[in-house]
């Protein structure tokens, strides 16, 4: 058995996920929605798993940290307080030939990027050349190519975050022309000026107390946490470092949504903000950041899809700032953010409220306004690595092939499918009962039809990881067949034992014991 492809494209998985109900283009009968999307019944269910997964890890496992369900409405001025109304702006620039629009500071993004890709070709080159006796670091730091177009990436990264700290548009216009990047689409270098974009969409609501009716649907989750921050203290009794965890949709009107459901305007957060105190920010910060690269690789994807990347850019609001990078099908993209946000929020929020939302020490005997450490995970994101580190063609050993997901099995949508090997003789009943023992615990699929053949590689198609066959020998001795989705190989197992060995198989524990 072999892969045929060791490169998974976009376009593999957004085909893949239409055909087997992960994902569906947005009222596509009306010609859809540009960069919005629908989660299928298979989605629904893999979503809601890796929400699980983040929950108990980030709250259930913590004493300290607990949930909140804010609203997406919020009071206007609250969008004022965190700056949002006045500074939530991406540089904006369009090619006068294509007349496509893009962010000015990913166009640069992208051009570094690919000077990125020259440095890792010569390091995979001496890799190969040298064997075991590689040192990649050394070779980084003497080997004159490498040096070159590291200095280049400096240089640029320098004037770029001069630019976007300055909101020098004029300048960061001039980079992208002495760069020299084309449009994507026509190929020219035909640039408008770069103006200002505001992100968030506004909308009305009736009528509020001050006769203002307009409002935003929320641009990120973890505001509704800031302002939340007092009643939570006090009703939980909680004493610092404590966190509030939140799952929930945010609304941004991107300039360029693109790469399928990477970047959307409709998109969901779990964000996490740790109150902190004063002094203690930055080593929490440390702390959350090997903490959540460890809760990443637990999940089975390979350790070598990960990489953290600093931040040169850090938000007016940060003194510390980092992604958690995954090796998507279009290269290294940010999957998760840790950032130390300082007393911003809260400070702001209190001079906008009048509202004192401080923390009494009672070891110092003195009130102040905590700092917060925020992570932050984009579940859209989350899914799309989760899929594509999944997604599998294989050769087998019989010449076929098949497309299979190797989803870690408690993220699966479908534990366990129950096929009876005929759809007579007694088959279906006694399969149909067990199928009602199986759906106490797990979401279970019952597949009478077509071959045993084909039912299974429907079943690897969605990621099942275990088929159940009920056979002849089923009702002479109660036992079954249990077939596993990445090796395919086949046991026998009593029906009395079937619900305590998938149990074990898909648990979601053992992943966690990890994280302890």
């Amino acid at each position: 058995m072999a892969k045929i492809e060791d490169n998974v494209t976009l376009k593999n998985i957004t085909a893949h996920s239409k055909e087997y109900g992960f994902i569906f283009p947005s009222s596509e009968i009306y010609d859809g929605l540009s960069a919005a999307y629908d989660y299928g019944q298979n989605g629904v269910e893999l979503k809601n798993n890796i929400k699980q997964f983040w929950w108990k890890a980030m709250v259930q496992m913590n004493e300290n940290i607990v949930g909140l369900d804010a609203s997406i409405f919020m009071h206007p001025t609250t969008w004022k307080a965190s700056g949002h109304v006045d500074a939530f702006n991406d540089p904006m620039i369009d090619n006068k030939d294509s007349k496509k629009r893009y962010r000015a500071d990913n166009l640069i993004e992208d051009y570094i990027q690919k000077i990125e890709g020259k440095i890792n070709k010569e390091v995979t080159k001496a890799a190969k050349r040298f064997g075991d006796s590689f040192d990649e670091k050394q070779f980084k730091e003497t080997n004159p190519r490498v040096l070159q177009n590291q200095e280049k990436i400096d240089r640029i990264n320098a004037r770029l975050k001069k630019c976007m700290d300055e909101s020098d548009l004029g300048d960061l216009k001039a980079l992208i022309e002495d760069l020299g990047i084309a449009c994507p689409v026509s190929g020219t270098k035909n640039w408008t000026d770069v103006r200002q974009f505001n992100l968030m969409f506004s909308t009305e609501l009736g009528s509020l107390a001050e006769g203002a009716n307009k409002i935003y649907l929320r641009p990120e989750t973890a505001q509704g946490i800031f302002v939340n921050y007092l009643n939570v203290q006090k009703s939980g009794r909680m004493r610092l470092p404590f966190g509030i965890a939140q799952i929930g949709k945010a609304f941004r009107n991107e300039i360029i949504a693109r790469q399928f459901i990477f970047r959307m305007r409709e998109f969901e957060q779990m964000e996490m903000q740790f109150f902190v105190k004063p002094g203690e920010e930055l080593d929490w910060y440390e702390k959350w950041k090997t903490s959540r690269m460890k809760w990443h690789q637990a999940l089975g994807l390979g350790n070598e899809k990960y990489r953290f990347h600093d931040h040169l850019n850090l938000a007016h609001y940060a003194n510390a700032a980092c992604d958690i990078e995954f090796d998507f099908p279009m290269g290294f993209k940010e999957l998760e953010g840790v950032h130390s946000r300082t007393d911003f929020d809260l400070k702001a929020h209190e001079e906008h409220s009048g509202k004192k939302l401080q923390f009494f020490d009672p070891k110092e005997e003195k009130s102040y306004v905590p700092y917060v450490v925020e992570t932050s995970v984009g579940l859209d994101r989350l899914f799309l690595s989760v899929l594509s580190a999944a997604y599998t063609e294989e050769k087998l050993a019989d010449g076929s092939s098949r497309t299979v997901l190797k989803l870690p099995p408690f993220l699966a949508p479908v534990k366990v499918a129950v096929l009876p090997l005929v759809n007579k003789d007694g088959l279906p009943e006694k399969a149909r009962e067990i199928l009602a023992e199986l759906q106490l615990e797990f979401n279970t699929q019952y597949d009478p039809k077509d071959a045993i053949g084909r039912r299974y590689r429907r079943q690897d198609a969605i990621g099942t990881p275990f088929c159940v066959t009920i056979d002849n020998d089923t009702l002479a001795d109660n036992t079954v067949t249990i077939r596993e989705r990445d090796s395919m190989e086949q046991k026998r197992v009593s029906v009395d034992e079937l619900v305590a060995t998938l149990r074990e198989a898909v648990s979601m524990t053992k992943l966690l014991k990890q994280l302890v």
